[in-house]
């Protein structure tokens, strides 16, 4: 694993052979990942698993043709035939005049912000393995718990470098910790499952590992014993763990690339009313610990938190650089890079904002309801929203949250779905996509 002033070296050097290559621009990426996995069942050490992997991926354009090539051997002589093979390829490319590099005044200069994204720890396997043992054995513990699927630990570190033939030569590390748990309730045909987990990037952050497990047990023996629910519309709550989902379908319709391709439900929503008065969502990269924060995007462009929906209103499109082009608008610093193929366009730090409404204000008035702890299969449409999923969870009656429930579908349109939606008080970042719990008025759910 080099450092981050040899990994911002090394990209710098590839790219400065591809231009005496014949490359008209370049750019590099280094990525290196070191992890150490954990795994228990019913007690017993059941998997270790140590990686070290790293990889340069190569991008260069001769005129408006590009390819794009990679290697794990980054020794000079393999990266020298990286570099021919690469401006070879892309001579034979077919033309594209949206590619490029990223506008060169819109890099990242100067200081970066620290992100603190590196706590610099190394845990042992045998401090992951107590700590994978304390899950399991938090879980197994609760009344009811029958079988194990397993409990994991696991800690990595990444180091990453982007260089461009702008001059622009930048690296970050990042650390990684996680804890989770996996349990089976009931007997014979009755028997249910669930989990729990954390993810942080300081180790210190990281929940406790019997409050982990503990939640996990809880959790199956909640599921037992699911009834039916009738058919008909009503209101859906969606639990902070699955209704993340729900910004995940709003950020693939609001990415250049599908804007570009004519591809999305909200194609003519931009500066319309997409949600209710009030509801914000806000991607955050530069949050100090935040699961996916960093100082510049897979392009070199510096990073910084935006409100996508503000009081309701979407206020723009996700674009790296090629769809900005395509769209004739400018980067928005969402750009995001394997070292393989050209750059694609993501968020960092997501989060719907909490409202004013603790969850059981939430529901008080629920007479027939659903709370979602659990989505199946993929029945989104991306150009129409359509939404229909296979759902499991709780019924709500009276406002309270009662009866276990499975074998559900919940649907709707997710523009709809957006504009019904109210958000409760209790977020918490925990994921790189958080939500509170969300409710959304008069969906179909189909039941018995």
């Amino acid at each position: 694993m080099f450092t981050v002033p040899q990994a911002e070296d090394r990209t710098a050097a590839l790219v400065s052979a591809a231009a005496k290559a014949g490359a008209d621009a370049a750019d590099a990426l280094y990525v290196c990942n070191a992890s150490t996995q954990i795994s228990v069942r019913l007690g017993a050490l059941e998997d270790v698993e140590r990686s070290e992997g790293e990889e340069i991926g190569l991008r260069v354009f001769v005129g408006s043709r590009s390819a794009s090539v990679s290697s794990s051997d980054l020794s000079d002589d393999a990266l020298s035939a990286l570099v021919e093979r690469a401006v070879a390829m892309a001579r034979e490319a077919p033309e594209d005049p949206w590619s490029g590099l990223a506008p060169e005044d819109r890099l990242l200069r100067g200081a970066a912000p620290d992100v603190d994204g590196d706590d610099h720890a190394d845990p042992s396997p045998a401090q992951l393995r107590e700590r994978a043992e304390a899950a399991e054995d938090a879980a197994r513990a609760v009344t009811g718990v029958t079988n194990s699927e397993g409990a994991g630990a696991s800690a990595s570190r990444t180091v990453i470098a982007l260089a461009t033939s702008h001059g622009f030569a930048r690296g970050y590390t990042s650390s990684g910790y996680g804890c989770s748990a996996s349990v089976i309730a009931g007997e014979g045909g009755g028997m249910q499952r669930d989990y729990a987990f954390h993810s942080t990037r300081h180790l210190e952050d990281l929940e406790d590992a019997q409050a982990i497990g503990q939640r996990a047990g809880e959790r199956a023996v909640r599921r037992l014993n699911p009834g039916k629910l009738s058919s008909g519309a009503m209101p859906v709550v969606y639990d902070p763990r699955v209704g993340s989902g729900l910004l995940g379908h709003l950020i693939g319709a609001i990415t250049g690339s599908s804007i570009a391709r004519r591809t999305s439900f909200l194609l003519d929503s931009l500066g319309t009313a997409v949600f209710g008065p009030g509801i914000v969502v806000r991607d955050d990269p530069l949050r100090p610990r935040g699961q996916r924060s960093k100082p510049f995007d897979g392009e070199g462009l510096p990073t910084a938190a935006s409100d996508i929906i503000a009081d309701g209103v979407l206020t723009g499109w996700l674009m790296d650089s090629a769809s900005a082009r395509q769209l004739g608008l400018s980067p928005t610093g969402h750009a995001t890079r394997g070292v393989g193929g050209p750059p694609g366009t993501g968020v960092t730090n997501l989060y719907l904002q909490a409202g004013s409404l603790s969850p059981a204000e939430l529901i008080a008035d629920i007479t027939l309801g659903v709370y979602v702890t659990e989505l199946i299969g993929q029945g989104v449409n991306g150009v129409t929203g359509d939404y229909s999923r296979g759902a499991s969870g709780f019924v709500i009656r009276d406002g309270q949250i009662c009866e276990p429930v499975a074998e559900i579908t919940v649907a709707g349109n997710l523009k709809d779905m957006y504009r019904e939606l109210t958000p409760a008080s209790d977020l918490e970042f925990r994921r790189a996509v958080d939500v509170p719990t969300i409710r959304i008025e008069g969906m179909m759910v189909a039941g018995a």
